[in-house]
């Protein structure tokens, strides 16, 4: 079983050796021009059918505008998917093709570099994409903003298949137009199936978007998780159910719909809620009614601070069924099996089931994550 209904995020990879590629800009890096930009940069984001956050990204100069999924658990960005890739005078084609394999399917094309306005502030040149000319799946998207770890381009680049790309965090640090090579997004519940209610901070966090204090990990040296925003849980209770114990490493992803756990994990969780079962033609579990009533929290210690997922979010709500595709009527839960047993260095995906309740900062100054409460 492999629970990624709804992934866009890149599936675990071989380790290669890294060959680095230039990172192509207009100068060299501007001290002066950094301190010049706001200290962050907010954009508004938009939850489509309910499992996926969309960002309209400009390309080109003047610029076309794509709706990409922002995903954190990838790091090449493409275009070209539903809306054709618009070449304009910016876009150099380097005689590269690209491709990731992600959860939901692939992406392929050519390598182009071009302009990305993220935001008026944030316009990136010479930046690295794909234009997207084989696919799988990919319904009602133009592409993928991935603002992952640099790691994670090795072997997407053919024929230099050793070569790490520069994502748009990495350029937009390098011009300076971020002070700090931070990305923190805010998710909430969306009350329709095109709310435009979440926010992506550039540059550094925005303490108007959540409370308390950020609870920093840094990024677990465990693999294949530390090629991503990877972390450690150090325990996970369901009610007083101990799902496990020990410190363990996994990825959080915002292109992951929901949540996943190693396979063992899951029979555990599984095995505490009456009747529960795994529908294996919609890749979701199911949770009888009866059973609504005495479900539990779910309890994840990271750096010292209990983050809960309460009960309704570990629920699919019902009027929600027909937009994720599954059956109407139904009560679908958001939690289920990875795929691998754990000990392999990829045990949980925190993905946007469980970031709707919490402000997450992916910090590539310091090579760490945050979340706080909202």
């Amino acid at each position: 079983m492999f629970f990624l209904q709804h992934s866009v995020s890149a599936t675990p990879f071989l380790n290669f050796p890294l060959t680095k590629v230039n990172i192509r800009t207009t100068g060299p890096y501007d001290a002066t021009s950094t301190l010049k930009r706001r200290a962050i940069t907010n954009t508004s984001i938009t939850n489509m059918n309910y499992y996926q956050y969309i960002m309209d990204v400009g390309v080109g100069d003047p610029p076309t505008y794509y709706s990409l999924v922002v995903d954190t658990g990838s790091s090449i960005t493409f275009v070209g998917r539903s809306k054709p890739y618009n070449k304009t005078s910016t876009s150099i084609a380097t005689g590269q093709n690209v491709e990731v394999t992600y959860g939901l399917g692939y992406l392929a094309g050519p390598e182009y570099y071009d302009t990305i306005t993220l935001t008026p502030d944030i316009v990136i040149t010479n930046q690295s994409i794909g234009n997207v000319v084989a696919y799988t799946d990919w319904v009602g998207v133009d592409g993928i903003l991935g603002v992952g770890p640099i790691n994670l381009t090795v072997g997407s680049l053919s024929p230099n298949f050793t070569s790490v790309v520069p994502t748009v965090m990495d350029n937009a640090r390098q011009q300076g137009l971020i002070q700090q090579q931070i990305i923190s997004i805010s998710f909430t519940p969306a009350s329709t199936d095109n709310d435009t209610n979440g926010v992506i901070t550039f540059g550094g966090v925005d303490p108007s978007l959540f409370i308390g204090n950020i609870t920093y990990v840094p990024v677990t040296s465990t693999y294949p998780a530390a090629h991503y925003w990877g972390i450690n849980i150090t325990s996970c209770l369901y009610g007083k159910t101990i799902v496990f114990s020990t410190s363990t490493a996994g990825i959080v992803d915002t292109g992951n719909s929901l949540v996943a756990l190693a396979d063992d994990f899951f029979a555990t969780y599984m095995a505490a809620i009456p009747g529960l079962y795994y529908d294996n033609q919609t890749s979701f579990i199911v949770i009888p009614s009866s059973s609504i009533a005495s479900m539990q929290p779910l309890n994840l210690t990271i750096g010292g601070t209990v983050f809960i997922m309460d009960v309704s979010a570990q629920l699919v709500p019902i009027d929600q069924d027909s937009a994720w595709g599954i059956n109407p009527g139904v009560q679908y839960g958001t939690i289920g099996p990875s795929g691998y047993q754990s000990g392999q260095g990829l045990d949980f995906i925190l993905g946007q089931m469980f970031l709707e309740k919490y402000y997450a900062v992916f910090d590539g100054k310091n090579n760490r994550v945050g979340l706080a409460y909202t």
